[in-house]
């Protein structure tokens, strides 16, 4: 029993090097298709809140915080007033830059093979990105269950938005381990060119 423990333990052990690439691609993944969404009106729409309230970024907007109340758009939902009026407020100007600049983050991972350097460099920018995110939790109201009468709502009950925010911690993880492998190699590989060099 234990001989079986030791060698699934050590099965275990050696899966950091699949986990890193796995972690990679699925980092990846998820910001070329998010990144990718955002020339969509609905994905646009979606994030409108977390723009509208935040500090550092509601300058983006025309009509910023509480405006966006009123012209909010259901996913799936066409409103033809609200999207004139997102229109009118950059809703998707703003959203269309943040898309080619997360396309851009998921693409510089990407390099990682070739340019550990670049690559080291878009872990450190999907780190920022990450913490952006998670302040939304303290800056958008729509993160938390609103008071509509059930007992629980506010902190700590997520909302849809929120579930959606706090998965970002993940990512700020994610985004510091393949920083810093991105970084070896690229510090590596310097060596090796530097050592070359002398000899």
């Amino acid at each position: 029993m234990f001989t079986l423990l030791e060698d699934a333990a050590g099965f275990a052990s050696r899966c950091d090097r699949l986990g890193l690439i796995l972690t990679r691609l699925g980092v990846m993944v998820v910001l070329l298709w998010i990144g990718g969404l955002k020339i969509c009106k609905y994905e646009a729409d979606g994030i409108v809140p977390f723009v509208a309230n935040s500090p550092v970024m509601s300058f983006f907007y025309a009509h910023p915080s509480p405006e966006y109340k009123t012209h909010m758009n259901p996913e799936g939902a066409l409103v033809p007033e609200n999207r004139i009026w997102h229109e009118e407020n950059g809703t998707y100007r703003f959203s269309y830059g943040l898309g080619a600049v997360i396309v851009l983050y998921g693409l510089l991972l990407g390099l990682h093979p070739w340019k550990p350097g670049l690559a080291a460099i878009g872990g450190f920018l999907v780190m920022i990105m990450s913490l952006v995110t998670l302040s939304f939790l303290i800056t958008t109201p729509e993160c938390w269950v609103p008071p509509l009468g059930d007992v629980d709502h506010g902190f700590p009950y997520l909302s849809g938005r929120g579930r959606l925010v706090i998965k970002d911690a993940i990512m700020l993880g994610a985004s510091i381990v393949l920083m810093s492998e991105s970084a070896r190699a690229w510090l590596a590989k310097r060596k090796s060119l530097t050592s070359t060099s002398a000899s």
